[in-house]
C-alpha cells in the first residue's frame, strides 16, 4: 500500500490528509471502521483525483465527508428498496456511477469493492465485484488508467 500511496502523491492529485480526529468522526457518523487499506489511504490523503483533475478525472476517491450510503448517492433516498444499508460510495467515476464498498463483507480483513452502475443499481446481475480490497482497486486503477467498468473485465479475463 505504501508504494501506491507514494504514486498517488507523486503522479496524481491527492487532497490533504485526514486527521485522526476526522477519521474518528467519520467512523462515528457511519457506524463502521475503516479497514487497514482505507485507513492508510485517508491518513495519507483525504481523497484524490486520479489521472486527471476534475471534471475530467475518471476516478475521484471521495473525501470522508462525502462518503454516504450508495442508495443515498444514487437515488437520493435512504430507503431499503434502493439497496442495502451496508454499501457505501468510496469513488465517484462520473456520470452518476460509483465504486462502492460493502461493509457487511470482508475478504482477508478488507471490504470488497463493486461497480455501482446507476442505471442498474442495486441489481447484482449488473453490479459486479471489481476487487477484493481498496489497495487492489487502487493498483488496478493506477495501472489500467481506464474507467472502473473496464477494471472488472480485466480482472475476470485474468481468472
Amino acid at each position: 500500500m505504501l508504494s501506491l500511496l507514494e504514486e498517488v502523491s507523486r503522479d496524481h492529485f491527492p487532497y490533504p490528509p485526514a486527521t485522526p480526529a476526522e477519521v474518528a468522526e467519520f467512523e462515528q457518523r457511519v457506524g463502521w471502521k475503516l479497514d487497514p487499506d482505507l485507513r492508510a489511504f485517508y491518513l495519507h490523503c483525504n481523497g484524490a483525483e486520479l489521472i486527471k483533475r476534475l471534471p475530467n478525472s475518471p476516478y475521484q476517491i471521495l473525501p470522508l465527508a462525502e462518503i454516504v450510503r450508495a442508495r443515498v448517492a444514487i437515488y437520493g433516498e435512504d430507503d431499503g428498496k434502493w439497496g442495502p444499508a451496508s454499501v457505501y460510495t468510496v469513488c465517484d467515476v462520473q456520470d452518476g456511477n460509483f465504486v462502492v464498498i460493502d461493509v457487511s463483507r470482508r475478504v482477508h480483513g478488507r471490504y470488497p469493492l463493486f461497480d455501482a452502475w446507476h442505471e442498474a443499481w442495486p441489481d447484482p446481475n449488473y453490479c459486479d465485484k471489481i476487487e477484493d480490497s481498496f489497495s487492489d482497486f487502487l493498483e488496478a486503477a493506477l495501472r489500467e488508467r481506464r474507467p472502473a467498468y473496464w477494471l472488472k473485465r480485466s480482472a475476470q479475463s485474468n481468472t
